[in-house]
């Protein structure tokens, strides 16, 4: 398996990963009766600040794999993985920081470290749009 491939089996891995782990905290809070089963709102906004981070740090993944999964996919199928294999290893490292750096906390310091990482995935993003439209 290529490195495009690998990091975005690692992207797909990660975003299971952070579904995961709400919901064995969910299966929790419904076992110990700290909340009715239905009582859930998509966002965990009637839960606790982890919780909420937690559910937006997974929704980030999600809204991103459909753009970066979508640009790595086609850049396999298209025979020109030669593009983005360079830079999927940094690509998942920077989206794995950004949702660590989103449980974590919500200082400004976080924030502007998370965006930080963010960018990071953009300017992957762009340049891999680029190269491959392109060339």
């Amino acid at each position: 398996m290529n490195s495009t491939l690998t990091a975005l089996a690692g992207f797909l891995a990660w975003s299971l990963f952070l579904l995961v782990l709400m919901e064995v905290i969910r299966s929790k809070l419904v076992l110990t009766k700290a909340i009715a089963a239905n009582g859930f709102t998509p966002d965990n906004s009637n839960l606790s600040p982890f919780m909420q981070r937690l559910a937006r740090a997974h929704a980030n993944c999600v809204e991103g794999l459909a753009i970066f999964g979508g640009l790595m996919l086609v850049a396999v199928l298209a025979g020109k993985a030669a593009i983005t294999d360079p830079l999927a290893f940094i690509f998942l490292g920077a989206r794995i920081l950004q949702s660590a750096i989103h449980l974590s906390s919500v200082s400004a310091l976080a924030v502007t470290l998370r965006f930080a990482a963010f960018a990071v995935q953009m300017g992957i993003g762009v340049y891999w749009a680029f190269r491959l439209f392109v060339g």
